[in-house]
C-alpha cells in the first residue's frame, strides 16, 4: 500500500520530529527555521519559556515546542495585527526589530496542532494574544523580521493571485541567491551535467530548492534542509523515468527505482517545460542500456496473455496515464468490483455479485441517471453529467483518513469530516455511490492490496460521534468478511475472477479508453467537468493571476480525468474456460478443470504439451546439418508429410528438391528466368506450388517430374502464396491479394488445375507477405510502405488497417489462437495487433531488421538480418537468446507441427537444419 508506506517511512525516519509540511496551508511554503525560546507572560511572576523551534513560512509563523506536551503554535499571517520588537523607540510602526533577540506577535487568532502529541483536529485560539519569541542567534533577527514583513505585507492582499505572485517572487529570489551545494556530491569525481530550481513534490505539498545531475547521481537539495539536506538517487538504480502533468501543467518528472511500486523515489515539479525535458532526457539517455521503457501496449498483451494480474494491469494503465500516489488530485483509480454487501457468502460464480464494468458509476442506478439526464440536456454550454468526480483528494482520504489523518486535517485547514459523513461502512459507501446526489467515486488501490491497515483505527483517532450516538472505530465490513484481512482477500479474489477478467476492459474504456471523450463519452453518460480533462484548459493563456489560482484550487478539490491511453475499443482478456495448456497457468489447473481424466488424455492434449514443451526449450535448438544447393537467396522451403524431401525456391530462379536421406538434390526445375519468391505442397504430396516474379503461379507434379500447370493471375511479381482448404491465396507487388478456388486435375500427368478467381482484396501499394489464421477465417496482409491489413476472408472486406511500420512489413502471422498478429518490418520492430480491435497493443524495437519468424503468442524465433536466429521474450520485449547461423540474411523459415524442427534458407545460399536438444 504505496501511500500508507511512504507514511510510515517517513515516520520512522523522523519520529523526533512533530512539525511536517503538511501543518501548511495548500499551496503555502516553509523557508527557514531558527532555534528560539516561546515566552509566555513576559515579566510577570508565571512567566514561563518553552525552547523550541521557529518556523517562518509564506503564510503563517509556527513553533514546535521541543517539549512534545506542549502543542505546536501556528499563528497565520493573516491573523497578526503586528509583528514588533518592544523594546524599539519606533512606536508607531509595527515591524521593528529588537537588539535582545526577541520578535513580537500580537494576532486575532492562533492554532494549536498536537497537544500531548495527539493526532487531532485544530484548537483556535480565538482573541487578541501576544506571543513572545527570543531567537537564539540574535544577529539574524533584522533578516527575520524583514522576511516577516514582505510574508506579512503579501497575506494582506485582498486577491489570491496577488498573494501568489509576491509569495512566488519572493521564492524565486532566495532560490536565485542560492545554489545547489557540491560538496554534497557522493564523489569528488563526479561530472556535473545540469542544475536548476525545482520542487519536490509529495501529497498536498511541495517544496522549493535545487536540482542537480552528475553523470552518476540525481540530486535534490531542499531550500530549507527538510525532511533531510539532501535527497540522493543513484542513476543506477532508475529503473522508470515518467515525464507528469501537475496542476495541469507539464512541469512533473517522476523517478522510479524499482519495477512494480506505484511509489515512486522522488517526483519533481519545475518551474518550466525545457528545465523538466532537459533532465528527463539526461537521465533517460543513461537508463536507456539498462532499462526497457514499457508503454500501456505492452502491458496490454502481458494482461492479455495472464502473465500480469488485472491488479498489476491496472496499477500501469494508471502510472502511464500520470496517476501517481504523490499527487492526490491524480491517485491511481480502482473500480468497484463487488455489489454485494449484504450476503453472509460471497459468491464470485454468481454474475449478480459484481458490478456493471460496462458503465461508470454515476450509470448504474437508472433513476439517478434519469435526473442527471434531464439537467444535462437544459444545461448551457460547456455541459457536464456530474457535479463532482470520481477521484479527488478528498475521496481519497476518505478512504484513507485512519492511517493519514494529518493529510485529512491539512486539506480541511485543520479538521475532519462530519462523523456521518466518515469512511463508516462498506455497505453504507457502496449504497450512496450508488443512489447519492453528488457520490460518484470509485476506489483507491488499497482496496486490493495486503495492508487492511485503513480500514481500522489503530491510531485511536478521535473521529467524531455519529447522530446514533456511536464513536466513529473501524470501517464496519460486510457480512461475508470475517475480518479485515479477509475483506481484502476476498476483494483481490474477485478483482482476479473470471467474471472480471473478461469484463475490466468496458471499464479501462471508461477511465482509460476511447468513451472517456467525445461523442462515445456522451453516449456512455461518462462526461464530467471541462476542468477536468487533460487540454480542458490552456493556463499559459490566462493573463488574469486571480482567474489562474482559482482554477487551480478548483481542480485540485475537484480531481482530475487521468491521461487517455487508448483511443479504440480495449481488447478482451484471454480467458482460458476449460484446462489451460498456457505456459503460465498449465501447472495450475487442477484435476476438476481438466476436461478429460488423468488418465486418458486426448491425442490432442498430448500434442499440445509437446508444442508447449518444444516451445519452452525452444532456446535449445542446436544446428544439424547445412548444404549449399541454390545460386542465390532462398525464398521460400517446403516439406513433404514424411518429412524425406525438402523443397525450396530461390531468386536464382529454380525449384529444388532435397533428400534429406540421400543429403543429395534429386530434382531441379526452372520455369523462367524470374526469381521465385516462394512455395508450398498440396496436401497428399503430389503437387509444389511456387510463385513467381514474372507475375505467374506454377503447379508443378512431384510424381511426374513435370510443370503441371500455370497460373496467371497478376499484373506484377507474386510475392507469396499459402493454401488453405482447397484455396490458393496468392499476394502480389500489384497492390492484390487474390483467393482463388483450385480444383486439382486428375493424376495423369496431362491434366491441369482449374483456377476460379473468387475474390481480390485491393491494396494501395505492392502487397510482400500474407497470412491465413488458423480458422480460414481471416488473412493478414503486410505492404511494401509498412501497412498492416486484417480481411474477413469470408466477406473480402477489411476489419482493420494499421500503419504499423516504416517500410517494407517482412512477414506476418497469426498466433496459435489467432488472438494477435505479430509483424516485422525493415524499420527494425516487432509489433502486435489485436486481432479483434485492431488496436496495436506491442512494440519491440530490434537492433537490426528480423527477416522471418515462427511464434507460439508469446515467444518468437525470428531470423536477422545478419544470419542470427534470435529468440525473443515477447512480452518481456527482450531478446532470450543469439544463435549463430548464416552468413547472411535469414530469408526464409519452416517449422515442423511439434515445432521441434527447423529449417532455415538465406541470402548464404544455404539451407540449414535445425532440431531441438532437450
Amino acid at each position: 500500500m504505496a501511500f500508507i508506506r511512504k507514511r510510515r517511512l517517513e515516520r520512522e525516519l523522523y519520529s523526533k520530529e512533530r512539525f511536517s509540511l503538511l501543518l501548511l496551508n495548500l499551496e503555502e511554503y516553509y523557508f527557514e527555521q531558527h532555534t528560539a525560546n516561546h515566552i509566555i507572560n513576559k515579566g510577570c511572576r508565571d512567566e514561563r519559556k518553552f525552547r523550541g523551534s521557529l518556523k517562518i513560512c509564506s503564510k503563517s509563523i509556527i513553533f514546535e515546542p521541543d517539549d512534545s506536551i506542549q502543542p505546536i503554535i501556528k499563528i497565520p499571517l493573516r491573523d497578526c495585527v503586528s509583528i514588533k520588537a518592544p523594546e524599539d523607540n519606533e512606536a508607531n510602526n509595527p515591524f521593528t526589530r529588537d537588539a535582545s533577540g526577541g520578535i513580537s506577535v500580537v494576532c486575532n487568532q492562533v492554532f494549536l496542532i498536537k497537544e500531548r502529541n495527539i493526532i487531532a483536529p485544530y484548537k483556535t485560539v480565538r482573541g487578541r494574544t501576544e506571543h513572545l519569541f527570543q531567537l537564539d542567534v540574535a544577529g539574524k533577527l533584522g533578516d527575520v523580521v524583514q522576511t516577516l514583513h514582505q510574508l506579512y505585507r503579501a497575506s494582506c492582499l485582498d486577491k489570491m493571485g496577488d498573494q501568489a505572485a509576491m509569495i512566488t517572487a519572493i521564492l524565486q529570489s532566495r532560490l536565485a541567491r542560492t545554489s545547489f551545494d557540491k560538496n554534497r556530491f557522493q564523489s569528488i569525481s563526479e561530472t556535473l551535467h545540469m542544475e536548476c530550481k525545482a520542487e519536490m513534490v509529495t501529497p498536498l505539498v511541495t517544496n522549493p530548492g535545487h536540482v542537480c545531475v552528475t553523470d552518476a547521481n540525481l540530486y535534490f537539495q531542499p531550500l530549507n534542509g527538510y525532511p533531510k539536506p539532501v535527497v540522493q538517487i543513484t542513476l543506477q538504480n532508475v529503473r522508470r523515468i515518467y515525464k507528469r502533468r501537475h496542476g495541469l501543467m507539464p512541469l512533473g518528472l517522476e523517478v522510479f527505482c524499482t519495477e512494480n511500486d506505484l511509489c515512486s523515489d522522488i517526483y519533481l515539479k519545475f518551474y518550466n517545460c525545457q528545465d523538466r525535458d532537459e533532465l528527463y532526457f539526461l537521465i533517460a539517455t543513461y537508463i536507456e542500456n539498462h532499462v526497457t521503457e514499457h508503454t500501456a501496449e505492452s502491458y496490454m498483451l502481458q494482461w492479455q496473455r495472464g502473465h500480469i494480474s488485472n491488479y498489476q494491469y491496472l496499477l500501469h494503465l494508471n502510472n502511464l496515464a500520470d496517476r501517481s500516489c504523490n499527487d492526490l488530485s491524480q491517485y491511481p483509480v480502482f473500480p468497484w468490483i463487488i455489489a454485494d454487501y449484504s450476503s453472509s457468502v460471497l459468491d464470485l460464480t454468481k454474475p449478480e455479485t459484481f458490478r456493471d464494468l460496462s458503465k461508470p458509476i454515476g450509470a448504474l442506478n437508472k433513476e439517478r441517471l434519469d435526473r442527471l439526464l434531464t439537467r444535462y440536456q437544459e444545461m448551457p454550454e460547456p455541459k457536464f453529467m456530474y457535479g463532482s468526480h470520481y477521484s479527488s483528494p478528498g475521496y481519497v482520504l476518505f478512504y484513507l483518513v485512519r492511517v493519514a489523518p494529518e493529510y485529512m486535517l491539512c486539506l480541511q485547514n485543520g479538521k475532519f469530516d462530519h462523523a456521518d459523513r466518515m469512511f463508516n461502512s462498506l455497505a453504507e459507501t457502496w449504497k450512496n455511490c450508488l443512489d447519492g446526489a453528488t457520490d460518484f467515486k470509485e476506489l483507491i488501490p488499497e482496496f486490493y492490496e495486503n495492508d487492511s491497515s485503513f480500514l481500522v483505527n489503530s491510531l485511536k483517532l478521535d473521529l467524531g460521534k455519529r447522530q446514533g450516538g456511536k464513536m466513529v472505530e473501524d470501517v464496519e465490513l460486510p457480512p461475508w468478511a470475517s475480518g479485515p484481512d479477509d475483506f481484502l482477500q476476498k476483494s483481490q479474489e474477485a478483482l482476479e475472477s473470471q467474471y472480471v477478467s473478461e469484463h475490466l476492459h468496458e471499464w479501462i474504456d471508461i477511465i482509460f479508453g476511447y468513451k472517456q471523450k467525445g461523442s462515445e463519452a456522451v453516449e456512455a453518460h461518462n462526461v464530467f467537468h471541462p476542468l477536468t480533462y487533460e487540454g480542458g484548459v490552456d493556463l499559459n493563456s490566462i493573463m488574469d493571476p486571480n482567474e489562474k489560482v482559482a482554477l487551480l484550487t478548483q481542480i485540485l478539490e475537484f480531481g482530475q480525468t487521468p491521461k487517455q491511453l487508448f483511443t479504440i475499443p480495449h481488447p478482451r482478456r484471454i480467458v482460458p474456460k476449460l484446462k489451460s495448456l498456457s505456459r503460465t497457468s498449465s501447472h495450475s489447473v487442477s484435476i476438476a478443470e481438466s476436461p478429460v481424466s488423468p488418465n486418458e488424455e486426448s491425442f490432442e492434449d498430448l500434442t499440445e504439451e509437446s508444442i508447449t514443451l518444444a516451445w519452452n526449450n525452444i532456446a535449445k535448438l542446436k544446428l544439424d546439418e547445412r548444404y549449399k544447393i541454390h545460386k542465390e537467396a532462398i525464398t521460400g522451403i517446403a516439406v513433404t508429410c514424411n518429412g524425406s524431401s525438402v523443397f525450396t525456391t530461390s531468386q536464382d530462379s529454380t525449384l529444388k528438391m532435397f533428400s534429406k536421406e540421400s543429403k543429395t538434390i534429386q530434382r531441379s526445375v526452372s520455369f523462367s528466368n524470374m526469381a521465385l519468391s516462394s512455395c508450398l505442397i498440396l496436401p497428399g504430396d503430389t503437387t509444389v506450388i511456387s510463385s513467381s516474379w514474372d507475375n505467374h503461379i506454377y503447379f508443378y507434379s512431384i510424381a511426374f517430374g513435370r510443370q503441371q500447370d500455370i497460373l496467371m493471375g497478376h499484373d506484377d511479381a507474386v510475392s507469396k502464396i499459402c493454401w488453405r482448404d482447397g484455396r490458393l491465396y496468392s499476394a502480389s507487388w500489384d497492390s492484390t491479394v487474390k483467393v482463388w478456388r483450385c480444383l486439382p486435375g486428375e493424376t495423369s500427368s496431362n491434366k491441369k488445375h482449374h483456377s476460379e478467381l473468387l475474390a481480390e482484396l485491393e491494396h494501395d501499394v505492392s502487397v510482400n507477405t500474407i497470412d491465413l489464421n488458423a480458422a480460414n477465417t481471416m488473412l493478414a496482409s503486410g505492404t511494401k510502405e509498412g501497412t498492416i491489413s486484417v480481411w474477413d476472408v469470408t466477406t473480402a472486406t477489411v476489419l482493420h488497417q494499421l500503419p504499423c511500420h516504416s517500410g517494407t512489413v517482412f512477414d506476418a502471422a497469426f498466433s496459435p489462437d489467432s488472438r494477435h498478429l505479430l509483424s516485422t518490418g525493415e524499420d527494425c520492430c516487432f509489433k502486435v495487433i489485436d486481432v479483434q480491435t485492431g488496436m496495436l497493443i506491442s512494440s519491440v524495437t530490434t537492433a537490426e531488421p528480423q527477416r522471418c519468424f515462427k511464434w507460439d503468442g508469446n515467444t518468437i524465433l525470428s531470423g536477422s538480418q545478419s544470419g542470427e536466429l534470435m529468440i525473443w521474450d515477447l512480452l518481456g520485449g527482450k531478446v532470450m537468446e543469439r544463435i549463430k547461423g548464416h552468413t547472411g540474411a535469414v530469408t526464409s523459415m519452416w517449422m515442423n507441427e511439434q515445432c521441434n524442427s527447423v529449417i532455415t534458407g538465406g541470402e548464404d545460399k544455404q539451407i540449414m537444419f535445425w532440431k531441438l536438444q532437450y
